[in-house]
């Protein structure tokens, strides 16, 4: 007899045994045990016999420590097909795209991570991307206006053919198969001869900085400094529409630098876009990356949604992460840049425990838990009404967002429909500003 879709798990957890690898490990133990044992009774208490003894303590002390976080390895598998039998209505989710550098982190990498993420197989309507510039580059801004003209025709050349790879400069290091469709065919060179335009245009003006003309929606970037620079909010994309076959928002945040403020690196970065994606969409759930990633599985949200909507009403998951995976490495990773041993083993044992720590990106955050709502708050928000000198006291003076979070916490909606984001663009300038957070809870908890 059938189960019934609705009944079926969107995913599950399953140990893996391995029992030779745990059998060497405690035989590593065993010889590290015997080995200081060694040292205690045949000491000669020696300053040589110290640091021997110090530092072969230290070893094993740390491989007690790796021994129980890879002792009960775990993998996560996902049924995304499952989820649309479960809940009536995918949810809306932001993602977020951090970067602080255009010399370090040049703009066709931050081009090419948002577009990877524009094309996602999921509905634009629930979609909304911000790009957070650190550095405030009229060059990042400039790559970003350029790509997304360059999205209306990657877009729908990506869903129409089921591209997995959807960030351009890596789909496009292998060439078309002899049993590729003529059609196909001739929309890949269209599509890498545009991609190609787009990538000399960005590089022009990034190569003769002298020359480009700040005039129109780049008059702002007008005699700004990397660390000097007032608020900026530009809306480059919008789906005034609402609908679910287009593209996403797509918003550029720059937030306020001044050199006697402290900004907090990333961590600021990603406050300011909290802020900012509360007051304009207001999604229950986000992604952050950072500028350098891309997306290699574009139905990666509703994997990540299968986990965070059927872990108990979120009580268990606050976040789901996918690791880092690098292109190009060394063959059999050499000097270990790659981390295959760290997710392999000690990754995926955390993962069999509580699970690992938050590792900085590649992550999807439930808003709720962002805004500090405790476990058994998250199935059915905080309920009742609060105080509004509470509400400022954590999340600032500006009544536009105090209230969208206290839909957030309370769990109704606060549906942004029909609402566009350019709407609130002076709003999100203020509470951009790098002296919003003072006197508030942002920063400390």
């Amino acid at each position: 007899m059938a189960l019934n879709q609705e009944n079926l798990p969107l995913y599950e957890k399953t140990w893996l045994k391995r029992n030779f690898q745990r059998a060497i490990d405690i035989l590593i133990l065993l010889l590290l045990f015997s080995l200081l044992s060694y040292r205690l009774f045949f000491s000669f208490f020696t300053l040589p016999w110290f640091l021997a003894f110090s530092c072969e303590s230290w070893f094993t002390y740390t491989w007690i420590i790796l021994l129980n976080a890879k002792w009960s390895p775990a993998v996560t598998k996902t049924y995304p097909n499952r989820l649309l039998h479960r809940v009536p209505e995918l949810p809306r989710v932001d993602l977020f795209v951090t970067t602080a550098d255009p010399v370090l982190e040049p703009p066709i990498i931050t081009v090419n991570t948002v577009l990877s993420l524009l094309a996602l197989d999921y509905p634009a309507n629930k979609l909304a991307c911000y790009v957070s510039d650190d550095g405030c580059s009229v060059f990042t801004f400039y790559g970003l206006l350029e790509a997304s003209k360059f999205a209306k025709f990657w877009v729908p050349f990506c869903k129409k053919y089921n591209i997995q790879v959807r960030a351009p400069f890596r789909y496009f290091t292998e060439v078309t198969k002899s049993e590729d469709s003529p059609e196909f065919k001739q929309e890949w060179l269209q599509m890498k001869d545009m991609y190609d335009n787009l990538s000399q245009k960005i590089e022009d003006v990034t190569r003769n900085p002298i020359s480009f003309q700040f005039e129109g929606e780049f008059a702002v970037f007008l005699n700004t400094e990397k660390r000097n620079h007032p608020s900026i909010v530009k809306v480059i994309l919008e789906n005034k529409d609402g609908l679910s076959d287009t593209l996403p928002h797509l918003i550029y945040v720059s937030r306020e630098k001044r050199p006697k403020y402290e900004h907090n690196y990333k961590a600021g970065a990603m406050n300011v876009l909290t802020r900012v994606s509360g007051l304009m969409t207001n999604a229950p759930f986000m992604l952050n990356v950072d500028c350098d990633m891309v997306v290699n599985n574009p139905k990666i949200v509703q994997h990540a949604l299968c986990i965070l909507m059927d872990s108990k009403n979120g009580k268990d998951v606050a976040f789901v992460q996918c690791f880092q995976q690098f292109y190009d490495g060394i063959k059999d990773d050499p000097f270990g840049n790659q981390w295959v041993a760290g997710f392999e083993y000690i990754i995926r044992g955390m993962g069999g425990l509580q699970g690992p720590f938050y590792g900085g990106t590649n992550t999807f955050h439930r808003r709720k838990a962002i805004y500090g709502l405790y476990p058994d708050e998250l199935q059915y928000g905080r309920k009742g009404k609060l105080a509004e000198k509470i509400l400022i006291q954590q999340f600032g003076s500006s009544n536009e967002f105090v209230k969208s979070a206290t839909h957030a916490m309370e769990g109704s909606d606060y549906s942004t429909n029909g609402i566009s984001p350019s709407n609130f663009i002076e709003e999100a300038i203020r509470i951009s500003d790098c002296g919003y957070e003072y006197g508030t809870d942002w920063g400390k908890k």
